[in-house]
């Protein structure tokens, strides 16, 4: 299962690298190919043979090399600042910390559960239990994370069937379909036509550079100059409620993923039997939905402040270092902040150190800081009120930049 998993990602990867195939492409791309490598997988010497079918030959010195924007300095110093967090230990998992992550996650549905059966179905005691389940899925969503990212045990296969159970069982969703998206999203984040990400389906436009095009192409599917408006209507709402849900249950079935639908649909049933017998079927669909509906917004706000406000543009070939740091910020760091983002207010280390697991990203930061300060590359860190409001007031600037593209130029 863990060789398969390692060449769907590499397919998945090579696709969303997207050289041209009249070059060969394990070269023209080799520093950040091991970079991304390196940082995507524990066991490096396992799955490097998927690649062997992948190198189709070797790049001649008179041919034009798509790293010409790498700096040589940032990924020397990068390669030894890594060798120095994997020498100190920082790679390795405490398994009590995510114990403790997993207990508290079945506490609140079984107490969410519990409170109802006892004292009955009012408004008070109902939405008492919606947020309880609701922050327990978000707490499963930040779970399943750290296995799906393989950071958890040294075992792959022991992730992998751990994140099966956490967001199949738990939530209802499917590993595969996570893993081959976020993978994407790690490798090319804010990246457009590389990153599913910032594929706002028209809905939306962000940054600088697609308002601009947009406007000047003269394309209006909505009045995006009011985008940060209707945002609080059909972004936060209805991402997890409608649209991944939707994507999800298309995704497993047209790839005939029946290990994966088995998974979902053994949560829809353990919640059925558990609340059916309470609600009835309208109820607990309606139940479930305001679930979502609360999660959503939890999901939407804490992975959107990290990313949306960042620099989102078409390809640029940076090095893995800045390529990710143009695209992430952090967030303050406070004991409310990590657990209520699930450690990722450390977006920065985590997108240069995807293996690593959560409970030492704050140990890492100092040393990351200081590589970015030497070679002039900015780190940004934002309060949590900073990072949520930058989200609205990214889609403003983006609309503004839209609206005034569309009416001079």
């Amino acid at each position: 299962m863990s060789s398969m998993r390692s060449a769907i990602f590499w397919f998945a990867f090579l696709r969303s690298v997207q050289s041209s195939w009249g070059r060969v492409i394990a070269a023209s791309c080799r520093s950040f190919v091991m970079e991304a490598f390196t940082a995507f997988h524990p066991d490096l010497k396992f799955v490097q043979k998927f690649l062997k079918p992948l190198l189709i030959g070797e790049l001649a010195a008179t041919e034009p090399s798509q790293d010409r924007n790498k700096n040589a300095a940032i990924i020397q110093d990068f390669h030894t600042l890594r060798a120095q967090v994997e020498s100190e230990g920082l790679f390795q998992a405490r398994p009590l910390f995510f114990c403790f992550h997993l207990g508290h996650i079945l506490l609140l549905e079984a107490l969410a559960w519990l409170i109802i059966w006892l004292w009955g179905t009012s408004w008070t005691l109902t939405f008492l239990c919606s947020i309880m389940l609701a922050t327990a899925q978000s707490q499963a969503g930040w779970l399943q994370h750290d296995f799906g990212h393989l950071s958890v045990f040294k075992k792959s296969s022991w992730n992998h069937m751990l994140h099966k159970f956490v967001i199949g069982h738990l939530k209802g969703a499917s590993a595969n379909w996570w893993n081959h998206r976020h993978f994407q999203h790690h490798a090319k984040p804010n990246i457009f036509s590389k990153d599913p990400d910032v594929n706002m389906l028209h809905m939306f436009v962000v940054g600088t550079t697609q308002p601009v095009e947009y406007g000047v192409k003269k394309i209006k599917y909505m009045p995006y100059h009011h985008q940060h408006q209707y945002f609080h209507l059909v972004g936060p709402p209805l991402l997890i409620p409608v649209y991944f849900h939707i994507q999800i249950i298309r995704t497993m079935i047209s790839r005939h993923d029946w290990v994966d639908l088995a998974w979902s649909m053994s949560y829809y049933l353990r919640y059925l039997c558990c609340y059916v017998p309470l609600y009835g079927v309208f109820g607990s669909v309606a139940l479930m939905s305001f679930v979502r509906f609360l999660e959503s917004h939890w999901f939407v706000w804490v992975t959107q402040m990290n990313h949306l406000p960042m620099d989102i543009d078409h390809e640029k070939h940076h090095d893995w270092l800045t390529m990710q740091l143009q695209a992430t910020c952090n967030i303050e760091q406070s004991l409310l902040n990590d657990w209520f983002s699930g450690h990722l207010n450390f977006q920065i280390e985590h997108h240069l150190f995807p293996t690593m697991p959560r409970h030492n990203y704050h140990l890492v930061a100092p040393l990351v800081h200081a590589l970015c300060e030497k070679h002039g590359i900015p780190y940004q860190v934002k309060t949590m009120w900073r990072g949520l409001s930058d989200v609205i007031r990214s889609l403003k600037n983006s609309g503004d930049l839209w609206l005034d593209a569309y009416l001079h130029k």
